[in-house]
């Protein structure tokens, strides 16, 4: 069925219902109308014929004698009273053949024996027994039309005409229901007229709602219809019947619907696809429409223009570039004045070398403006890691040669120490005067042999246990061990963990050494006490470690001799404590710097690469493997030179701990 026609014969049925109930409302009320004006006409005539029946029984029996004793007697005076009044016959006859309702009129005596009778065969015989009229007044609108459209009933309008304070002669007024129907009829037939036009004038007018409630689908339709051209219909003979228009609207809506669901997922997966890339990117890039609007900001722009990434979202350009800097000015101005910026050299306030350009995308054709790009880059950043390669290239190749030279001198040491040891026995008084050279002799040649092992260890590859891990966790581990060592020495220990969970795919036990090494080396920095601030924070796409001291900080003139392999300026310290840190951070693919100022303190910060697949997720997985990776770099950033770090052990088929407070393998 078509939707016009559900809508035609809603309307229809809906108006003929409120039609139906409204004339059964007005039809039961003027059948209690009829009910009650015809009561009121009986109880009128009753009333009357009362009256006319006592002045004639006054005017006939007023010269009578009666014996009290003989009730007949009564009965009979007033029986001939009545029948000979003609006052009486004369309203009876009256009323019987003018009244619309009355069916008959019975006049009867306290025994209920008819004395007078508009029908004269009920005469000195029992009066009919029938119901009370008030019956029909009492009774609702339902029991009313079955009474009145029911079988032929006849009702009384009783009168009574009382003597000495009892009833001594009834008047019963008879009221046909037929009569009632025959009054009632014209009415009803008005009300059945009523309901008929109201059920025309319903088609009608829901025949034209209905085409204009349908108008708007149509037009709605045809503009589907060109927002989905080239629609076929599967294959095939048709079978099922032609749509009318809001099927063929929900059709459309729901393949338009399919669409942008399709386009949505394949826009999804290039946005995090998008994201993942701008996040590792190390040069900023911001793009904006033609009207000015950044519509795409990369994760590192926020660093150089120091504005959160969210709020840079849908900002007009004039908002971002802040004149304040050197930074904003240079795009601001060039911006405004709506030139481009090719690798323009900027000298930030910090003292960093920023290389920016800006670019404004027109079309071809029409020359009209599309946009803008915006590219933000680092020098400094890249001089630093050209820097970095070029020095762990120098370092693979002094690695290689540590690991050939102490392969090859461990073979004189232990040489060395044998013949040692057989000379002691040899000479076998340990008061002999060459024994205190021998036990020279001997501590020396272990150092060396401590010194050899340690440059074998650091120069071997280590074989990674990689697993998903909470970073909270982890550095959890590292303060509950360094918390009970660092009050000794009055440094008071303050760290701050975020709330959600970092997940990195690292080796646990290697970082936690790192974050140790660091830890201590804070706290070493600070000889008379103070505090030491442990941070980790959220910096997508890495975690950062911050560790803040209150110590003497770092020389200038040394700062890059840090970065050096066994560079100490404590006298107990061996200088490898940072250089294993900065390995660790360099086998888990990130990265340490520090920052420094003489007198007032120094903060490190280690970055670790979060798992790009868990930036959403809460938990880390339970999956482990294993990497094999050569280290090429062994330094790290010691700005006292040296820690007490947490022994690594690679993990080999001979497996040897090396300790850095004693310089050697164990």
């Amino acid at each position: 069925m078509r939707l016009k026609t559900k809508l035609v014969l809603a309307i229809t049925s809906l108006v003929f219902l409120i039609s139906g109930l409204v004339s059964l409302v007005y039809v039961s009320q003027l059948l209690n109308a009829a009910v009650k004006q015809s009561y009121d006409a009986n109880y009128a005539v009753a009333n009357q014929a009362r009256l006319v029946l006592q002045q004639a029984l006054e005017s006939g029996l007023g010269n009578q004698t009666v014996n009290p004793n003989d009730p007949q007697q009564l009965r009979d005076l007033v029986a001939a009273t009545l029948r000979s009044s003609a006052s009486l016959h004369s309203l009876l006859e009256s009323v019987n053949r003018y009244s619309l309702t009355v069916y008959d009129i019975n006049i009867a005596d306290r025994n209920s024996l008819t004395l007078l009778s508009t029908n004269p065969t009920t005469q000195d015989k029992p009066i009919p027994v029938r119901p009370d009229y008030t019956q029909l007044l009492n009774a609702n609108p339902l029991q009313l039309m079955r009474e009145v459209f029911g079988p032929p009933r006849v009702y009384d309008v009783v009168v009574p005409l009382e003597r000495n304070g009892q009833p001594f002669i009834t008047v019963h007024v008879g009221a046909r229901t037929t009569l009632l129907r025959a009054i009632y009829a014209p009415w009803l037939r008005e009300a059945l007229t009523l309901m008929g036009f109201a059920l025309v004038t319903s088609l009608v007018v829901a025949f034209f709602l209905g085409n204009i409630a349908l108008r708007p689908l149509e037009e709605i339709s045809m503009q589907l219809a060109v927002w989905t051209p080239g629609e076929v219909e599967v294959s095939g003979p048709r079978t099922s019947p032609i749509q009318d228009t809001p099927q063929r609207v929900s059709t459309q809506i729901e393949r338009i619907g399919q669409r942008m669901r399709s386009v949505e997922e394949v826009f999804s997966a290039l946005k995090e696809n998008l994201d993942q890339v701008l996040s590792n990117l190390q040069d900023g890039l911001l793009l904006f429409t033609g009207d000015g609007r950044a519509v795409l900001v990369s994760e590192a722009a926020r660093r150089f223009l120091g504005v959160d990434r969210d709020r840079i979202l849908g900002l007009h350009a004039r908002d971002i570039f802040d004149r304040s800097t050197v930074l904003g000015r240079t795009l601001r101005e060039a911006w405004d004045a709506g030139v481009l910026l090719l690798q323009e050299e900027v000298h930030t306030e910090s003292g960093r070398r920023i290389q920016a350009s800006l670019d404004f995308i027109h079309d071809d054709r029409s020359a009209q403006g599309l946009g803008a790009l915006v590219t933000l880059h680092d020098l400094e950043s890249v001089e630093k890691i050209e820097s970095e390669i070029e020095l762990s290239r120098r370092l693979a190749a002094i690695g290689r040669l540590t690991a050939g030279v102490g392969h090859e001198v461990k073979n004189p040491i232990n040489a060395i120490v044998v013949h040692l040891e057989l000379l002691r026995n040899k000479l076998g008084d340990k008061n002999h005067p060459a024994a205190r050279h021998l036990e020279i002799i001997d501590a020396e040649i272990h150092r060396l042999d401590r010194v050899v092992q340690t440059l074998v260890d650091f120069s071997r590859p280590v074989d990674l246990q990689l697993r998903e891990q909470d970073l909270r966790d982890v550095l959890g581990d590292v303060l509950a061990l360094a918390a009970e060592e660092l009050p000794m020495h009055s440094v008071t220990l303050e760290s701050s963990l975020p709330d959600a969970p970092l997940v990195a795919n690292v080796d646990a036990d290697l970082l936690k050494q790192a974050f140790l090494n660091v830890i201590q080396n804070g706290a070493q920095a600070m000889p008379q006490g103070g505090a030491l601030r442990v941070l980790l924070e959220d910096d997508k796409p890495f975690a950062v470690l911050r560790v803040i001291d209150e110590g003497v900080g770092i020389p200038d003139d040394i700062k890059e001799k840090i970065f050096d392999l066994y560079f100490t300026t404590r006298a107990e310290g061996s200088g490898i404590g940072l250089a294993m840190t900065y390995r660790i951070l360099q086998l888990h693919h990130g990265s340490v710097d520090v920052q420094s100022e003489p007198g007032r303190g120094t903060e490190f910060r280690l970055r670790i690469p979060l798992s790009a697949a868990d930036w959403g997720r809460r938990h880390p997985q339970q999956s482990a493997y294993s990497v094999s990776q050569p280290l090429n770099r062994p330094a790290a950033l010691d700005h006292t030179a040296d820690v007490n770090p947490l022994s690594i052990t690679p993990r080999t088929s001979n497996p040897r701990t090396i300790d850095p407070r004693k310089g050697s393998a164990e």
